[in-house]
């Protein structure tokens, strides 16, 4: 017994310096390990997923047409598309595509930003669902695949936008006439976050990106990716501002004129949003 007792406490505390080898401080981990501890201390569900470019009745039931104010937004594009016109926006192989084409008629100037005049019809889509980050859902991500343009005039975009006001807005993915592709984060107009990145060949399949945390009772971190790789982090009073996800194909505007003559595809695959629900 006398022996039992002398080797009691070694055998304990053995034991107890071989459950400690695995943990680890939370400031030590990775971005990726503390994105996927913040996943496991809640309770993950998804909001919207690649099944909802399968069928146009799937892809209606979470989907609206056009920007959500309408047909027309800061460039010469506007906007077509509805439920029995899929000429310029329409469903293949699980694949969301948006066609621009250049008109030869006149159809006067953007309702949105008059000085432009429409010389293009294309397409825009958005979200049913709106991402908003507070307590109850505290964590988010949103990513898609794409094939985007980068001709002179051709702008293409996925990105996140005040529902209530303007801003908010988050963008995911956008190329203003070139292989630079633009994350910016509007906190005011004058107020904004850019992290620009080369993407090699952006008319193949890229993927980007953004996972979006709150980390105040007024602030968001958002992380930005391409390909999987991580970007940047741009800070932000976003919490509790509902934000539109929209996917569409403007054209000159901030990306240049001319824009083509030839018709301009943007393709889009793998849609994911989701979020964590802490109650």
């Amino acid at each position: 017994m006398k022996l039992f007792f002398r080797i009691l406490p070694a055998f304990i505390a053995l034991f107890l310096s071989s459950c400690k080898k695995d943990v680890r401080p939370v400031e030590k981990l990775s971005l990726q390990d503390q994105q996927q501890a913040a996943i496991a201390a809640a309770t993950w569900e998804t909001v919207l997923d690649a099944t909802s470019f399968a069928s146009y009745t799937a892809f209606e039931a979470k989907w609206n047409y056009l920007y959500p104010w309408g047909s027309d937004h800061n460039g010469s594009a506007r906007m077509y598309a509805s439920a029995t016109d899929h000429n310029h926006v329409y469903l293949s192989n699980n694949e969301l595509n948006i066609l621009a084409t250049k008109i030869t008629w006149n159809e006067g100037n953007s309702t949105s930003t008059p000085y432009y005049a429409i010389k293009y019809h294309s397409g825009a889509v958005n979200t049913k669902e709106h991402v908003v980050i507070n307590d109850q859902f505290p964590n988010w991500e949103v990513k898609c695949d794409f094939q985007a343009p980068s001709v002179l005039g051709s702008w293409p975009a996925f990105w996140l936008t005040g529902v209530n006001s303007w801003p908010p807005e988050s963008d995911i993915m956008e190329f203003k006439g070139n292989n630079n592709n633009w994350q910016n984060t509007f906190r005011t107009s004058a107020d904004v976050s850019s992290t620009i990145t080369a993407v090699s060949n952006p008319a193949a399949w890229h993927t980007y990106r953004v996972w979006i945390t709150k980390t105040s009772a007024t602030d968001v971190a958002i992380h930005y990716y391409i390909d999987g790789v991580w970007k940047a982090q741009h800070n932000a009073n976003f919490v509790n501002k509902p934000l539109y996800v929209i996917i569409n194909m403007q054209m000159e505007g901030s990306s240049g004129t001319p824009g083509p003559t030839a018709n301009t595809y943007l393709k889009a695959r793998n849609i994911y949003i989701g979020r964590t629900r802490a109650y």
